[in-house]
């Protein structure tokens, strides 16, 4: 009897150290995914506030490209800090779009394209987007740890207990893979 309790006792003792790692290795690992969209938040951020001097910039030059630019301001005229964090992710796929095609403006434009604030702001977000992609690829390398650890049995039971539920990767949109098409 004593030996069966004991046993008991010990298959009861693992199940309580195993919930208790499972528990610390997921709240370290949510917190891993708050840095890493706190650092790509940062570059998200960055860009944000540059996009008016770009838009400004563009209209005087491209006076009859008036709805991409209205569609870029008008993304843009969110409040950002008060943007949830999936907000702030379909947000900026869209303000990626925008972008995307206000640079292509720039060719059809020579006197665009060789003033110096324009340089400077597309030189400032060449810059930022490729921090942003750095930051997101380090992101969803964190997000796939977390999510791993989340889905795999038997965690998966554990996990839900704990509130922690997979998180979302910062994926391209099917509009952002294709090539940008500026038409007159």
């Amino acid at each position: 009897m004593l030996y069966v309790f004991l046993g008991i006792l010990a298959v009861v003792i693992l199940i309580l150290i195993y919930i208790l790692t499972l528990y610390n290795g997921l709240v370290r690992l949510n917190n891993r995914v708050k840095e890493a969209f706190s650092t790509m938040d940062v570059y998200l951020k960055k860009r944000w506030d540059l996009i008016p001097n770009l838009v400004e910039t563009v209209k005087g030059y491209a006076k009859h490209e008036k709805g991409t630019l209205e569609e870029v301001i008008k993304l843009r005229n969110g409040a950002y800090d008060s943007m949830t964090d999936e907000e702030k992710i379909e947000t900026n796929a869209g303000l990626s779009r925008g972008i995307s095609r206000i640079m292509a403006l720039a060719e059809s434009y020579p006197d665009l394209k060789a003033n110096q604030n324009f340089m400077d702001l597309s030189g400032q977000l060449s810059k930022i987007e490729e921090d942003i992609a750095n930051s997101r690829k380090y992101y969803n390398a964190v997000v796939k740890m977390f999510n791993d650890k989340v889905e795999v049995f038997p965690n998966n039971l554990f996990a839900g207990m704990f509130g922690r539920r997979s998180v979302a990767m910062f994926e391209t949109s099917a509009s952002e893979r294709e090539n940008v098409q500026v038409k007159f």
